[in-house]
């Protein structure tokens, strides 16, 4: 009889504890659907559905907005032609240019009034751009701040050697036409406040982006020896005077530097909800003074501004209260033919029976 080898597994090593979770004998529940259970089921989601799909609908439907093209495409006659075609000559190096829209506005919007600007036919889904950022840096690691990650490339580095600060292409194409409202009262244009807090996500704001610690009590300081990026007209720490707003914790980068999923999208800009115009913007004639910095002719893009109102569900968004009707219609639709079914077959059934 051949010796056992002493290399072999004892028998039964491998072998599960014999416990209820091991083998399997936990108690399971299987529902065991029937017309009973069925068909009520799909007329209270199918209903369900409706409610909040007529809820969200109607919301929608109460929503304002008001959408104004400055693109200034050329031939479009449009007052922003001339900044559209300086821009798309120079490229992101233009100087600024100022243009006017003046618009009336056909009935009052309540407030809060969300100001939103719009990019068409530009790609931040790109699988380069959307990964070309430094979180670690973005974070205010001092280590990312002097060494920015690999990502960042071809904007990682400046041609002396020094790091760019902020890093990446997402950074670098960072949106910086600026607007100002007025509104005609009396014979005189007044400004009308637009608020910049509270913008961005606060996840966002308060979590994933910070500055590093300050060196000799200011920012400046803390930048030294990293650079701009290439397409920034100053650094990061002069984009706002407010210290609590400034470098990599800026309103509006940060909603910049979230990135959209589709080539057309929109992003918060500012809120009317201050001074006179708190309770909204009356109906009238206004004037919006734009900044004409950021280039979209040259990869066929267009630019908008969008007042907007609010409700409880957000924006103004009727797919999704379409989708609910749809959806809960189906229900319906399927409960009945299922009823039907159950119907025919049941007397099918007692008649075979007798």
């Amino acid at each position: 009889m051949a010796a056992a080898s002493p290399c072999a597994e004892p028998a039964g090593r491998n072998k599960p504890d014999n416990t209820a979770f091991t083998q399997q004998r936990l108690p399971a529940w299987q529902p065991l659907l029937s017309a009973g259970t069925a068909l009520p089921l799909f007329f209270c989601v199918g209903l369900a559905c409706l409610a909040l799909g007529l809820g969200l609908h109607f919301s929608s439907g109460t929503i304002r907005e008001l959408e104004l093209d400055y693109t200034g495409a050329p031939g479009s006659g449009h007052s922003c032609s001339r900044c559209a075609n300086a821009s798309r000559a120079a490229g992101a190096g233009a100087g600024a240019c100022t243009c006017s829209l003046r618009f009336e506005l056909p009935e009052r919007f309540p407030g809060p009034v969300c100001l939103y600007y719009q990019l068409s036919n530009y790609y931040q889904n790109h699988r380069r751009y959307s990964v070309s950022r430094d979180n670690r840096q973005l974070s205010g690691d001092a280590a990312g701040l002097r060494s920015p990650a690999t990502e960042c490339s071809p904007f990682r580095t400046d041609p002396r050697g020094l790091p760019i600060a902020p890093c990446g292409a997402i950074a670098n194409s960072r949106f910086n036409d600026t607007f100002a409202l007025y509104h005609l009262a009396n014979g005189t244009f007044h400004r009308v406040p637009l608020d910049n807090r509270g913008i961005s996500w606060w996840t966002d704001s308060n979590i994933k982006f910070s500055n590093p610690a300050l060196l000799n009590g200011t920012l400046e300081a803390t930048f030294k020896g990293t650079a701009k990026p290439p397409n920034w007209p100053q650094a990061a720490y002069l984009l706002d005077s407010n210290p609590n707003n400034t470098g990599f914790i800026n309103e509006d980068f940060i909603v910049w530097m979230r990135i959209a999923a589709l080539p057309t999208f929109r992003k918060l800009y500012r809120r009317v909800r201050e001074g006179n115009f708190s309770s909204g913007l009356p109906q009238g004639t206004y004037c919006l003074n734009i900044t004409y910095n950021y280039p979209v002719l040259s990869f066929q893009g267009t630019k908008k501004v969008i007042f907007s109102t609010v409700s409880w569900m957000g924006g103004k968004n009727p797919f999704l209260g379409i989708v609910y009707l749809v959806f809960g219609s189906a229900c319906i639709l399927t409960g009945f033919v299922m009823l039907a079914v159950h119907i025919k077959f049941q007397q099918q059934n007692q008649m075979d029976v007798e």
